[in-house]
């Protein structure tokens, strides 16, 4: 027996018990000390090195005389003109795309709802959140985009997100497109699926990918967009769904800023290239948009459909979509059935922004087509200086710049609307060219 043994064992049981006391307020002390050095980067928010490097940037541009941008608080409903600050400004930030949100039917709509249901359904659909607007609303999207069902989830992001994340896994390989919305991105990341990017809008390098890899995994999700939100381009759909059924795929379209815009009544990439929807497994979109609301919806087959509504997390454990904004979705999807004029002026006011632009050497990118038309100037500090130009000249449009774009890519990002009037646009494009020769740039 050790020396340390034999003194232990001689011990009392009250010595026993103090040198125990003993040790653990040695051993408490010595945990505090560790605290005592931890830096207060890893424990107090406002000490974020990534906190600190926004307060900076915000900081440089402010002694640089360039007000913020973001977060501009809009006094009335966004249409073609907002007012901020008091003042009416022409608006190019917004997705009311088809005029819906502010329009008398749509609007009466919500507040019936709200009569009737009150504010919230107040529960996960699947407990005890279900309303018949619900069903008349999935009943509704899935009959206008032509698909067997639909299931409507509270959030558009979290749409992506939790369909994604829930459809596929470790064993499965995810191919999406580089420009893909970060919605998407987050979906492949908690997945556990493979996730690779393929070149924007190539389909042919996506084939190549699959020729390689396809062997390799069980399912397989291509993910594409119907019009992206950054560049305003349109990907060639019937190229996708070849590549899709010749390696045994799922395909999934994110038609965010395609409902509505696209095609000739706005039923979207399906009606524009004259495709059977049945041709695309997952067909998402968002409320926010076209539909005046908030929320997202997967339209498909009555099986995943049913299958995403008693599993996918997203879906289950989170409250049903609102009375109002169901009722509001309905109501503009029917608005829009009724008035597909609204979709033929917003087509011809995207092209005249578009064409105008174009003729008066602006950088258009590859927009065509869609509701999107990024005015794209390169430097970030220019486009911040330029969108303020802008607003003192009474037009509200906002700056992109890298992480969301590539770096070197910083644009102006205009929102076109059926209600946007063409001297409106005439006018616009006239001052944007203006001061973009203030800044040295044309």
């Amino acid at each position: 027996m050790s020396n340390a043994s034999e003194r232990l064992a001689s011990l009392s049981p009250e010595e026993k018990r103090k040198l125990l006391a003993q040790l653990l307020e040695e051993k408490a002390n010595n945990a505090v000390s560790a605290s005592a050095d931890v830096p207060p980067e890893y424990y107090q928010f406002d000490r974020y090195p990534e906190y600190l490097k926004l307060k900076e940037q915000q900081k440089q541009l402010k002694d640089l005389g360039i007000s913020n941008p973001y977060f501009a608080t809009q006094e009335r409903v966004a249409r073609d003109t907002t007012v901020i600050g008091g003042r009416e400004l022409i608006n190019y930030s917004t997705y009311n795309y088809v005029g819906m949100s502010g329009d008398p039917a749509v609007s009466q709509a919500a507040k019936e709802a709200i009569d009737r249901y009150g504010t919230s359904v107040s529960a996960s659909r699947i407990a005890s959140g279900e309303k018949p607007l619900h069903q008349q609303l999935e009943r509704e999207l899935a009959e206008f985009i032509g698909t067997e069902d639909c299931i409507v989830y509270v959030g558009g992001h979290a749409t992506n997100v939790a369909t994604i994340s829930h459809l596929f896994g470790r064993n499965d390989l995810i191919l999406h497109d580089s420009l893909s919305h970060n919605s998407i991105l987050q979906g492949c990341l908690l997945s556990g699926a493979t996730a690779i990017s393929f070149p924007h809008n190539d389909a042919a390098a996506l084939d190549k990918m699959l020729r390689e890899r396809r062997h390799r995994y069980q399912r397989i999700l291509i993910a594409i967009e119907g019009v992206y939100s950054t560049d305003g381009d349109i990907p060639d759909l019937p190229k996708f769904i070849e590549v899709k059924k010749r390696h045994k795929a799922f395909l999934m379209v994110d038609e965010a800023h395609s409902i509505g815009v696209a095609g000739k009544s706005g039923r979207g990439v399906a009606e524009l290239f004259a495709v059977d929807p049945a041709d695309v497994d997952l067909w998402m979109g968002t409320l926010s948009k076209t539909f005046a609301s908030c929320g997202g919806y997967i339209a498909g087959t009555t099986a995943v459909v049913e299958y995403l509504k008693y599993t996918a997390p997203g879906f289950v454990y989170s409250v049903g979509i609102s009375p109002a904004n169901a009722a509001a979705s309905l109501a503009a999807i029917q608005v829009l059935k009724a008035e597909p004029e609204r979709v033929t002026r917003l087509q011809q006011r995207s092209n005249l922004f578009l064409n105008l632009a174009r003729e008066r050497g602006l950088d258009t990118g590859t927009s065509s087509g869609s509701a999107v038309v990024p005015i794209i100037v390169g430097d970030t500090l220019k486009c911040l200086q330029l969108s303020q130009a802008l607003i003192e000249r009474g037009i509200n449009v906002l700056p992109l710049s890298a992480p969301t774009v590539p770096e070197g890519t910083a644009r102006l990002r205009f929102f076109i609307s059926c209600t946007h009037s063409e001297e409106q646009i005439y006018s616009t494009v006239e001052i944007l060219v203006e001061e973009l020769a203030k800044l040295g740039q044309s």
